[in-house]
């Protein structure tokens, strides 16, 4: 399955960004996706997950209440939407599927199978 994060770019401080990620090759349905972040120096970290129907969510401490991860099926497509954006959260944003079906979406990176190349987001104060 091949990945495309879309959508990044430069916002100010206490805006909005939605990020996409399409999945082509094979469907997501059945599979639990998530959604990371690479700040430069740092190593990547979780952000959000969704379990393979939707009916669950996990969010990382720091984006909690601002962040929100959904996904339609029937388009192959997860959204990251992000509100009330700082400067601390400029990363880029990696899109990954599990390879096992039926997943609650796990927050480990080792427990993802695809990634997507990443699309960057810049936060200015």
């Amino acid at each position: 399955v091949q990945l495309q994060a879309s959508g990044g770019g430069l916002v100010q401080a206490g805006g909005s960004l939605r990020v996409s990620c399409a999945a082509s090759g094979r469907t997501f349905i059945g599979y639990a996706l998530g959604w990371f972040r690479q700040a430069p120096g740092k190593e990547r970290e979780f952000v959000a997950s969704i379990s393979w129907n939707g009916a669950s969510t996990r969010y990382a401490d720091s984006v909690k209440g601002r962040f929100t991860i959904s996904r339609d099926n029937a388009k192959n497509t997860m959204y990251l939407q992000m509100n009330s954006l700082k400067p601390e959260d400029t990363a880029v944003y990696y899109c990954a599927s599990e390879g096992r079906p039926f997943g609650l979406g796990p927050v480990r990176t080792d427990d993802y199978a695809y990634w997507g190349q990443g699309t960057l987001v810049t936060v200015s104060s």
